[in-house]
């Protein structure tokens, strides 16, 4: 008789599991700024360890072209998520298109200056007398104002050498300028792997602090699907916790996708962006935005960009998806 029950048993249970059929992933594409470099690295992470496979998300990510390229194409819907620094999203949210930051990832920006060692600029005043190279319309530029504001520096006393983009490291390592306007986690490393040793002073750590990398999303995407975006930010935060705890096995995820990945600069660039999660106001939760550092970001934008917007902080960027 125990027999017989336990066979019903069973084949009841093998019923149930042939009835319930599997959970349907949601498809997700992630569209990041710009090609796949350190910033990236926890998302490959995530997906090779299955994390977002364990929230239903199927997700395919497809690199970028800029911040700004990356906000139209998710305000347009060709991508679920979109990886933009806050100045894009904030710009042309306030334009008209219908997006909004969903996770506030890099709190602190990577905006430094950045030189050889050897020049010895080391706090903002030591920039008085030095030539800076710039790019045409370059963001950096213009924010750089806020940090000469901030720290009274003479202007008049520093000159600023136009250059395209790629060729500012150029200009620092043959003497043509004595540092240049750009990141700590990407010229810094360019300069280092060429064989001299770098020094970047951060606006951040001087008084122009602006909200970087943020994730977003377009509105509807957020009215219509909120669980879908939930269980997105929710992978998202545990790639960025793992891979801080193992950034060597998360950089070899990424080259699983581009095996031609410089291994160390890499990881070395994964290393400065987990630094810049954090800023005084935010520190400790990945995604979180502290009103602080948003609003001060708007305001810098209006004084410093010329933006034009009647909305707060929360028109642009919100808090309400993250794991309580």
């Amino acid at each position: 008789m125990t027999l017989k029950r336990n066979a019903l048993a069973l084949a009841a249970a093998l019923a149930t599991l042939v009835a319930t059929p599997a959970v349907a992933q949601d498809a997700v594409s992630l569209r990041l700024n710009w090609y796949l470099g350190g910033l990236h690295v926890p998302y490959y992470y995530g997906k090779d360890q299955g994390y977002f496979k364990a929230e239903g998300i199927d997700l395919t990510i497809n690199e970028g072209r800029g911040s700004a390229n990356t906000v139209q194409v998710v305000a347009a819907g060709s991508d679920t998520f979109g990886m933009a620094d806050s100045s894009s999203v904030i710009s042309l949210a306030a334009k008209g298109a219908e997006i909004k930051s969903v996770m506030s990832l890099l709190n602190s920006t990577g905006f430094s200056v950045v030189s050889l060692a050897s020049t010895g600029i080391r706090t903002p005043k030591d920039l008085e007398g030095k030539s800076l190279a710039v790019s045409p319309g370059d963001p950096l530029g213009q924010l750089f104002r806020a940090l000469a504001a901030h720290n009274k520096l003479d202007m008049s006393k520093i000159s600023f050498v136009q250059v395209d983009p790629a060729a500012k490291v150029v200009a620092v390592l043959e003497k043509k300028a004595d540092a240049l306007l750009g990141g700590a986690d990407d010229q810094f490393f360019l300069i280092k792997y060429r064989g001299q040793e770098p020094h970047a002073l951060r606006y951040a750590d001087h008084g122009a602090n602006i909200v970087g990398m943020t994730i977003l999303a377009k509105q509807d995407t957020i009215k219509a699907k909120p669980d879908m975006v939930r269980r997105f930010v929710k992978a998202s935060v545990r790639s960025w916790e793992e891979s801080k705890k193992n950034p060597g096995a998360a950089v070899d995820a990424a080259m699983k996708v581009k095996s031609d990945l410089n291994r160390q600069s890499t990881l070395d660039q994964l290393m400065v962006d987990i630094e810049l999660l954090d800023s005084p106001n935010s520190k400790g939760r990945v995604g979180w935005g502290a009103e602080q550092d948003w609003a001060q970001t708007i305001a810098l934008l209006k004084q410093y960009r010329e933006l034009e917007t009647p909305h707060n902080w929360t028109a642009f960027h919100t808090n309400e998806f993250l794991p309580r």
